[in-house]
């Protein structure tokens, strides 16, 4: 297996891996995702390619993508009360459901920090949804630890 930078030509086969994540967010929470959907689109994929912002990887085994790392590079707005530091979010890291447990996203999840630590980065952050104990339990083996909690309250009953 090798974790590379992902091209136009893996497209389709992250769109497939889009849809596993999505339909995991879905069964969390129905209120807000819409099952049968993706993330991004073929040519919003494409964009996320192109943008020197963002960092795409690919674990691939021949020609089988097994999972991928969409990433962003960010920078907080200037503040007086931050000190300045550059971030990498990991947008949507998923590994193919057949490929599970195999090691495959311990290698992309290394390989992202690697690449995190080229650019100069101070951290490496990203989101998980509540109820997701699976990914919970993997960034926790990866040494993350809570940075910050997002609370909501639902003020409109669903029908």
């Amino acid at each position: 297996m090798i974790v590379r930078r992902a091209e136009r030509k893996d497209a389709r086969q992250i769109l497939a891996l889009l849809g596993q994540v999505l339909e995991v967010h879905a069964a969390i929470r129905p209120d807000i995702f819409v099952s049968g959907t993706t993330k991004y689109t073929k040519e919003q994929l494409f964009e996320i390619f192109e943008d020197e912002t963002r960092l795409s990887f690919v674990a691939e085994e021949g020609e089988t993508v097994l999972g991928y790392a969409l990433c962003e590079i960010r920078e907080p707005k200037k503040a007086e009360n931050l000190v300045p530091f550059r971030s990498l979010y990991i947008d949507d890291l998923c590994v193919d459901e057949s490929a599970r447990g195999k090691g495959v996203g311990t290698r992309l999840f290394e390989y992202v920090k690697t690449e995190a630590v080229k650019l100069g980065c101070y951290e490496v952050t990203l989101n998980v949804w509540e109820g997701n104990g699976p990914a919970k339990a993997f960034y926790d083996r990866m040494g993350m630890k809570p940075k910050e909690t997002l609370m909501e309250l639902i003020l409109k009953e669903e029908k």
